[in-house]
């Protein structure tokens, strides 16, 4: 009896500590709905050019290999190997002695021949003063055979001074010289070797400054291109300015100009080889920048610059090729809007060609959070680009795309599409 009562006891005090509690605590307010606060920008209209991109390599302008021009065995390499050179620096020498004796041979028997016709004009002369009466008279025989020595001799001189600039130039070519000025390359025979005339390959020269550079146009861009010239968009195709980056360069800071299209395409790849024509000017206490075989960043401009509307490229997405952004309309409401895209800009904004007006207001973040037809409260902000944070986005983290519209939610995904003009507002709804 005594237990049962306790424990009764027990259970009052329980249930009265839990009543107190229970009136001490304050009820939880409710929760209200907000509308997501959502990034939003208008586009920014500015000139833009249209601009297609390929890879090349760099090429001298000139590039010559050095091969000797008489035979004989080398006595002299005087140049560095890999040192830039002037025209007709001294590179390699052949023993000289052989033409240098031939040389002197081919000078003396022009003298002696010089001699012999000296002897034959002063007896023609003489010959000829003596009186035909007289008894010591000269036939017309004589005078003749006279006339013709003094021919022959000259001929003689004149035959031997020919081979004697023979001699000449096959002595001077011991000396082999830098054809052009460049950058010379190494020895590809060392002293005392035997060098053939016009076989053995001594060395190579290639030009640095100008530099050229080659790349294939596919036959599209081709059309443009001619297109545009056509047009007068582009005045002169020789002076079209082509930009190019090298390896681990920011941008294309280097600018250069066409200068040749080839007169064919290859019918193998659809392309024409085009080239451009870079300086190269060496600092003052430096090395040239470029050198031929480079591999290189083309950019080529089509067209004039002109003006175009741009949004920042991660606010555009993609639904099976199809390009779209969501804007917001005089509700605050998310449209699904198609649209056309173009180039791609240095600082991240890419060319609008159709679906976007000027007053648009695009959204550009938190874009993994909208849908269409959702009601948000716009954060108007300037458009971002790569110069600083996105709007919405934490420095350093990873760009976000829009997602597409569930399946059934927009009518306009599964409808081919005409033209390329953007739907009016309200034409995704159901």
């Amino acid at each position: 009896m005594t237990y049962r009562l306790t424990a009764v006891l027990l259970l009052a005090c329980a249930l009265g500590t839990g009543l107190i509690a229970g009136c001490g605590q304050q009820p939880q307010p409710a929760a209200t709905d907000e509308l997501p606060v959502i990034p939003v920008s208008r586009p920014i209209k500015r000139k833009v050019t249209d601009y297609v991109y390929y890879t090349g390599r760099t090429d001298a302008v000139q590039a010559v290999g050095v091969r000797p021009r008489v035979t004989g065995y080398l006595v002299k390499m005087p140049f560095k190997e890999g040192a830039e050179v002037k025209k007709g620096d001294l590179l390699f020498e052949i023993d000289p002695r052989p033409y240098k004796a031939q040389f002197d041979q081919a000078v003396s028997q022009v003298n002696l021949y010089k001699a012999q016709l000296e002897l034959a004009r002063t007896t023609y002369a003489r010959d000829r003063t003596i009186d035909g009466r007289s008894s010591g008279a000269i036939s017309m025989q004589q005078l003749d055979q006279d006339r013709a020595a003094v021919d022959q001799a000259a001929a003689q001189v004149k035959a031997f001074q020919a081979f004697t600039e023979v001699y000449k130039l096959n002595h001077e070519f011991t000396r082999v010289t830098s054809p052009i000025d460049g950058m010379v390359s190494r020895y590809y025979l060392t002293l005392g070797n035997l060098a053939n005339q016009d076989q053995t390959l001594l060395t190579t020269v290639v030009s640095l400054d100008p530099m050229y550079t080659y790349f294939d146009m596919d036959e599209n861009t081709l059309l443009r291109f001619t297109r545009a010239i056509n047009a007068g968009l582009i005045k002169e195709a020789s002076k079209v300015p082509i930009d190019m980056s090298l390896q681990g360069e920011e941008g294309f800071p280097h600018r250069g100009y066409c200068d040749f299209i080839n007169n064919a395409v290859n019918p193998s790849t659809g392309t024409i080889s085009v080239r451009g024509v870079y300086p190269n000017p060496k600092p003052k206490n430096g090395r040239r920048l470029l050198t031929p075989g480079m591999f290189v960043r083309i950019r080529l401009p089509i067209g004039e610059p002109h003006d175009a509307l741009l949004v920042i490229d991660r606010a555009v997405g993609s639904d099976q090729g199809i390009k779209f952004v969501y804007v917001l309309d005089k509700d605050n409401k998310i449209q699904y809007r198609r649209i056309t895209t173009g180039a791609l800009q240095e600082d991240g904004l890419r060319v609008i060609e159709t679906g976007v007006n000027p007053d648009d207001r695009v959204v550009v973040g938190a874009l993994q959070q909208v849908r269409p037809h959702m009601e948000v409260d716009p954060d108007e902000t300037p458009m971002p680009s790569l110069a600083g944070p996105p709007a919405g986005q934490a420095p350093g983290a990873a760009p976000t795309r829009p997602q597409p519209p569930p399946p059934g939610e927009n009518k306009q995904i599964a409808q081919p599409v005409k033209d390329k003009a953007a739907p009016p507002d309200g034409a995704n709804q159901r």
